[in-house]
């Protein structure tokens, strides 16, 4: 049996529940989860010139990906699959793709290439 009757009862259910207006809000529960999103609306990164990802900080003035304008490209040996995405070779390589072509005519230019005359057949 309890002591001091039904008025400490009450109190106690009353102590349980929160207010409404403290646990939710218009976009849902307050945290940092799905209801948060929708408050995000401030860009602290925008286009790089040199990679062309959105990782320029505004503020800061350099790129968080490339390291832009940094003249060395930021790279760190701990991340070898991110190496391995930027390295030669995972783009167009306009100029390198022909380098072997080039080098095996002995770099020429500005020439014709002689006419090859038909093999009479006899």
């Amino acid at each position: 049996i309890r002591k001091g009757g039904p008025s400490n009862d009450v109190a106690h259910s009353q102590r349980r529940t929160a207010p409404p207006s403290a646990s939710t809000s218009a976009m849902g529960k307050i945290g940092k989860g799905t209801g948060s999103f929708g408050k995000r609306h401030n860009k602290s990164h925008t286009l790089c010139r040199r990679c062309g990802k959105r990782s320029f900080h505004i503020q800061k003035k350099t790129c968080a990906s490339c390291g832009f304008p940094s003249a060395k490209i930021r790279k760190y040996n701990w991340s070898t699959k991110a190496i391995r995405r930027k390295t030669t070779g995972t783009g167009r390589m306009q100029y390198l793709k022909n380098l072997p072509r080039r080098f095996k005519n002995g770099f020429r230019e500005g020439t014709q290439a002689a006419k090859k005359t038909a093999v009479a057949s006899t």
